[in-house]
């Protein structure tokens, strides 16, 4: 299979970036996304050029390093998956694909294909964990947690973080990412002694991010490859009322 590629090139977060247009042929339908551009990372380098900056690390859909935007979709055509899951099978002999960083004032771009995430970081530690007395672990059945709580704790903490939501929305929000890492304790009695604080913490975190609002397009829905529930923002909006009216 041969491809042209459309890569977004950038030195460094202050200098002027652009697309630059690439030809790499011998694709292979098994390849990974990712496994296509280290064939043309390999050609770039043996032609003595920078080789193109793309995070990855687990490449099994694990990690959410993989924050590309390919023919202006977050992580490519496949639904439910990340970059290094899509495969080039999805694609035709010929076919111009264009890949870009993802686009948001709090994700500025390091170099080519690489954003800063740290963002998502600081909101996580604003409050985004437990605080639980060391020692000896308990019994499970100790803490009862319904089923159906146990269940939706669960998907919302399989959020990556892989900024996918950010990159799909019209606004640059992050209240799904925001909305999952609240989900996941609000539902489990562990979470409780610092709901009120943590709603509080992490959304004024967000905000002094530079994150944009939330306006109810279900692109994040769309773009997330955990298939993260918009559901989980009308609970963060609970968790923050309540947070907000306590704290009054």
């Amino acid at each position: 299979m041969n491809l042209t590629l459309k890569v977004w090139r950038q030195k460094d977060a202050k200098s002027p970036g652009g697309l630059v247009e690439y030809q790499v042929s011998g694709v292979s339908n098994d390849m990974s996304f990712l496994e296509m551009l280290d064939i043309l990372n390999e050609e770039l380098v043996v032609k003595g050029e920078d080789a193109i900056c793309f995070d990855h690390d687990c490449r099994e859909g694990i990690c959410g390093m993989c924050a590309l935007m390919i023919d202006g979709q977050a992580h490519g055509k496949d639904k439910a998956a990340t970059s290094c899951q899509l495969h080039m099978r999805r694609y035709q002999d010929g076919d111009t694909i264009t890949i870009e960083p993802f686009r948001a004032k709090a994700f500025p771009v390091v170099k080519d294909l690489v954003v800063d995430r740290s963002a998502f970081d600081r909101i996580q530690a604003a409050g985004g964990f437990v605080s639980v007395g060391t020692g000896g672990a308990v019994d499970a059945n100790c803490l009862p947690v319904p089923k159906q709580n146990a269940e939706k704790a669960l998907d919302a903490a399989s959020c990556i973080g892989c900024g996918a939501c950010v990159a799909a929305c019209p606004n640059a929000s992050a209240m799904l990412f925001v909305a999952a890492k609240v989900s996941q304790y609000a539902l489990l009695p562990q979470g409780r002694p610092e709901r009120e604080k943590r709603a509080l913490a992490m959304r004024s975190a967000m905000d002094a991010e530079g994150f944009g609002h939330c306006s109810n397009e279900y692109e994040c829905e769309a773009a997330c490859p955990k298939d993260i529930k918009v559901s989980n923002i009308a609970r963060l909006n609970r968790e923050f009322l309540r947070a907000s009216v306590l704290a009054e």
